[in-house]
């Protein structure tokens, strides 16, 4: 099963092989939240520490499909889309539903992942990434979060951290 690393400070993702040497197995941008690492629910904050993927949402949607809480909306995002939803934060394409692994820091209570509906997912092409902009989410290029979604499995280890 691969692992993924996700370095909030250099807004990148790693997927490496988890056999012997761990071999990096992809790289790439995302952008974490505009309101830095954090746990608390409500926070708008990306969750540290140890998770797993819990779900896989989006197999064999088309690109640009629209989700609103983890379900298809019929849409795909177009440029007209976003005009007449100004402000919607856009979840596209693909959704890795995370949960955490940590007791009292990443799960239960006001602090648990799953609850907070954190996801790796796609985004608008023209988001920027490299740059912390997001509600708390990781987002992804919709290519991108395709070929990591077509490689990584439900239970596939994900750690969040500053480096």
């Amino acid at each position: 099963m691969a692992v993924i690393h996700i370095d909030i400070t250099r807004q990148e993702l790693r997927l490496y092989g988890h056999g012997e040497g761990h071999a990096l197995l992809a790289c790439y941008p995302v952008s974490t939240a505009l309101n830095g690492p954090g746990e608390t629910h409500g926070s708008g904050c990306t969750p540290r520490g140890l998770h797993r993927v819990r779900a896989k949402v989006g197999t064999g949607c088309e690109p640009g499909t629209v989700f609103v809480g983890r379900r298809t909306t019929g849409e795909v995002y177009s440029p007209e889309l976003a005009a007449a939803h100004p402000g919607r934060d856009w979840i596209l394409t693909r959704i890795l539903w995370l949960t955490g692994c940590e007791p009292g820091f990443n799960r239960g209570g006001v602090v648990d992942t799953l609850r907070r509906y954190i996801y790796i997912h796609g985004c608008p092409d023209d988001c920027a990434m490299g740059v912390p902009l997001s509600h708390g989410c990781v987002r992804m290029r919709n290519a991108d979060v395709v070929e990591l979604f077509d490689a990584v499995c439900v239970g596939t280890e994900v750690r969040i951290r500053p480096d």
